[in-house]
Formats: C-alpha cells, structure tokens, sequence
C-alpha cells in the first residue's frame, strides 16, 4: 500500500536571499513536507519505528532552514536530499518552500518553489 504523512505548514524565519538585505534582515518561511511511504505495519503494531517520525522531518528542515542560501530552490533541494539520505522508507515526495513577502517590488502575498519526486 501507499500512504501519505504531510507535516504542512512549518513556519520559520530564515536569512534566504539574492539581496544582502535579506541576509541580515531575514523573512517568513512555509514549508509543506508530503511523503509517500508504506505505513501499514505501523497502522497495525502502533510502533513509531515502523513509519516516518515526523519530528525527524521537521528537525531536517529546521537545520537546512537555518542555513543561508542565495536562492529558496537551492535550500528546497539540500531538504530533499538530506530527507532522503536520513529517513527510510520513503516512496516519493514533495516539498514546498514558501517565502512569504518577498522584496519584489509588488504587492505579492509569496512566491514558492516546489520539488518533487
């Protein structure tokens, strides 16, 4: 079987940027994690080592946030691969960095990047 485990809405605050500005200033962040996985031993036996600890996942996007990048798909993608590196039993996901304001010179709610695979 397949199954999905969403942690939606991880709200950080971050230093991710082209304009030096950002880098000292920082800005809001969203991020959605969705993971396709095979949780049918955990459903049954209750066990947490039997499926995806969702306090692992967010802990990883929480450090990889905490890093500075240029560009929000530059540290979407260091999310994804060290999800994938760290956490078994992953199918496929998907992960959307939201960045909430961005200095665009408009009136924009956000922009966000999503990768999935």
């Amino acid at each position: 079987m397949i199954h999905t485990i969403e942690i939606n809405g991880i709200k950080l605050y971050a230093y991710h940027g082209c304009l030096p500005e950002e880098g000292k200033v920082g800005g809001n962040y969203i991020i959605d994690v969705s993971l396709k996985t095979d949780f049918s031993s955990a459903a049954i036996s209750d066990k947490l080592d039997e499926t995806i600890d969702y306090v692992a996942v967010n802990l990883i996007v929480k450090e990889e946030m905490a890093i500075r990048s240029k560009l929000i798909e530059h540290v979407g993608q260091r999310i994804v691969s060290r999800i994938r590196r760290e956490i078994k039993g992953i199918v496929s996901m998907s992960i959307k960095v939201t960045k909430v304001c961005p200095p665009i010179n408009g009136d924009v709610d956000n922009v966000a990047i999503i990768i999935e695979g």
